[in-house]
C-alpha cells in the first residue's frame, strides 16, 4: 500500500469511528442517587442509551447542588429539576425549557403528628411547619397564601416556618408540629423510625390543589435551536421513558441498579425498593409528554402567591412538546 492509500485508509477509519462515536450527555439530578431517578440508571445500566448511541453521565445532587446553578455553568445539558424552581429561574433570567415530564403527579406532602390537634389545613395556623429550601419551599408558600396564612411567625393567622434539613429530625425531636416529606421518601423515613402510620396526619399537595410538577427535564432554550442538540435529546427522552417504563414494572431490580451507582453505600434494598413502589405511582401513565393542564394549574399555583408570588407573569415558551413528539413517534 502507497503513502496516499494509507493516508486515504487512516482517513476512512477516523471517518467511520467518528460515525459511531457515542454522542455525550450529562444529566444533572436534582438530589442524591435513589430511586427517585431509577428510569435514568436503569436506562444506563440496561444499554438503552448506549441502544441510541448515547454516552450519558449521571452526576448526583445534593444539598447543596443546585440543578439551574449547574446548567448555568455549562457543567450539565440536561437537568431534572421541579417546575417552581425551573420557572423562578426563568422569569430571572435562566432560560430553562422543559422538554419532557416524566412525573405525572407530584409526590409533596406535609406530614403532622396526630397529638397536637391538627385534622384539617385549618388547623395549620399557629404551628411551626418545617420546609425545605432552595426552590423547594415554593410550592408550600403558595399553599400557606391560599389558606390565608402568614409566613412570619406563629399566630392565630400565621405560621413558624423552620427551615428542615434534608432530613426528618425535626419532627422526630418535636421541633416542628408537621414537616415537609416526600410520599417515597421522608415519610417512610419517619415510618422506619419506629412511628406507626396512626400517629401521623398527611396532607398531599395534589389533594389540597396545589400540587405543582416535579422531576421534570429541562435544557436551555438557546440549545433547542442546535439540530445537533435536540436529536440528542429525543433519542434521550426516549431511552430514559424506557428506563422508567422498566423501573415501574421491575422494582426489585431498579432497586439492586440504584445500590449499585450509590457510591455513598447510604441506601438500603428494602427502602429503595418502596421507594421505587412509590415513585412508580407518580410516573403511572406517564409518556414522558408534559400534561398542558397540570402546567396551568402549576404555573397558576405560583402566581398566587398574594403578595409575594414566586413568578409575576405567566412564562412565555418554558416549555416545548417537540422533544417529546419526535422520541415518541
Amino acid at each position: 500500500m502507497n503513502l496516499k492509500s494509507m493516508i486515504g485508509a487512516a482517513a476512512l477509519a477516523v471517518s467511520a469511528s467518528a460515525a459511531t462515536a457515542a454522542d455525550d450527555v450529562t444529566l444533572q439530578l436534582k438530589w442524591v442517587t435513589q430511586g427517585q431517578f431509577a428510569g435514568y440508571y436503569v436506562a444506563l445500566e440496561n444499554g438503552y442509551y448506549a441502544e441510541e448511541d448515547l454516552n450519558v453521565t449521571i452526576l448526583p445532587g445534593g444539598p447543596d447542588i443546585a440543578p439551574t446553578q449547574v446548567i448555568a455553568g455549562g457543567s450539565a445539558d440536561v437537568v431534572v429539576e421541579w417546575m417552581p424552581a425551573a420557572l423562578a429561574a426563568r422569569e430571572k433570567g435562566l432560560p430553562l425549557v422543559n422538554i419532557a415530564q416524566p412525573f405525572a403527579s407530584s409526590g409533596m406532602m406535609l406530614t403532622c403528628w396526630g397529638d397536637v390537634g391538627i385534622s384539617s389545613p385549618a388547623d395549620l395556623a399557629n404551628r411551626t411547619l418545617g420546609v425545605w429550601f432552595f426552590g423547594n419551599e415554593f410550592p408550600f408558600m403558595n399553599w400557606m397564601s391560599k389558606l390565608g396564612l402568614s409566613t412570619d411567625g406563629k399566630s392565630e393567622t400565621g405560621v413558624e416556618v423552620l427551615k428542615q434539613a434534608f432530613n426528618v429530625d425535626a419532627l422526630l425531636q418535636r421541633q416542628a408540629d408537621c414537616i415537609s416529606t416526600m410520599t417515597y421518601n421522608e415519610y417512610w423515613q419517619v415510618i422506619d423510625s419506629g412511628v406507626s402510620p396512626d400517629e401521623l396526619v398527611t396532607f398531599k399537595y395534589e389533594d389540597q390543589g396545589v400540587a405543582t410538577l416535579e422531576d421534570g427535564l429541562y435544557v436551555l432554550e438557546d440549545k433547542l435551536s442546535d439540530a445537533a442538540f435536540t436529536d440528542k435529546m429525543e433519542r434521550f427522552v426516549r431511552a430514559s421513558m424506557k428506563g422508567w417504563k422498566w423501573a415501574e414494572e421491575n422494582a426489585e431490580a431498579a432497586a439492586g441498579i440504584i445500590l449499585d451507582y450509590d457510591e455513598t453505600g447510604a441506601q438500603t434494598e428494602t427502602h429503595q425498593i418502596r421507594m421505587i413502589g412509590e415513585i412508580g405511582k407518580l410516573t403511572a401513565g406517564s409518556d414522558g409528554s408534559l400534561n398542558e393542564a397540570a402546567y396551568q394549574r402549576t404555573v397558576d399555583t405560583l402566581l398566587g402567591g398574594g403578595s409575594d408570588p414566586v413568578i409575576t407573569k405567566a412564562p412565555e415558551g418554558a416549555w416545548t412538546s417537540a422533544i417529546t413528539d419526535a422520541a415518541l413517534k
